[in-house]
């Protein structure tokens, strides 16, 4: 598995893509903006994109994300914890923040610890909730990759002010279940830059 990513949209998202080498399938990590530079890019890859997976239901990682699934059919991932927002232009802030009201419908929404099988790689969900109520993160154990969406940032974490978010909860969602995985595990999160889980057991606020 190789990995690719993007800085799209106004407040700068993360939007990652996983690539099986061998077979050119791709599957994208929230794509907050900017579809058809998205598109572009795996089309001069020669990808695929087989798969969307979404880390929670901010407008900035959901706006390419109708454009992406009507010009390549693939299915999306989200936490069913995360329905309500996603399905809500209010709530997710499309409206009033971009002015671009946006709803998502996942494909297969999918419940805490499931795993799934990209390319025939293990893809575990998190839900780790806090800056929003459906939050969670994509666990590779076998990369040891960890997309933790706005749960987890470099020494800092998720804000918890906006609708369904929760300081109790991120707080919770930290120390019981992203401090708990091994402490080299590579962690990608939703804006900014990468870190690792030993790093943040040291040095974030909520440690």
């Amino acid at each position: 598995m190789r990995m690719l990513s993007c800085v799209v949209g106004s407040v700068m998202t993360n939007c990652y893509i996983l690539i099986e080498e061998k077979t050119r399938q791709a599957a994208l990590i929230d794509p907050g903006d900017e579809a058809d530079r998205l598109l572009e890019v795996c089309e001069k890859q020669g990808l695929s994109i087989k798969a969307i997976l979404l880390t929670h239901g901010h407008y900035d990682h959901i706006l390419a994300v109708g454009r992406l699934r009507e010009k390549t059919g693939a299915p999306v991932y989200a936490a069913e914890a995360e329905t309500s927002l996603l399905g809500d232009a209010q709530i997710n802030l499309s409206a009033s923040w971009e002015g671009r009201s946006t709803v998502v419908t996942a494909d297969v929404c999918l419940q805490d610890s499931e795993e799934i099988s990209l390319f025939g790689h293990t893809v575990r969900m998190l839900l780790t909730p806090g800056h929003t109520a459906g939050s969670c993160c994509y666990l590779l154990p076998e990369e040891g990759w960890l997309f933790s969406g706005d749960t987890l940032f470099y020494e800092s974490y998720g804000r918890t002010d906006l609708p369904t978010g929760s300081s109790a909860q991120i707080r919770r969602s930290l120390r019981e279940r992203l401090f708990a995985l091994p402490q080299e595990t590579e962690v990608f999160p939703g804006h900014g830059e990468g870190t690792t889980i030993g790093h943040e057991k040291k040095y974030n606020p909520l440690a």
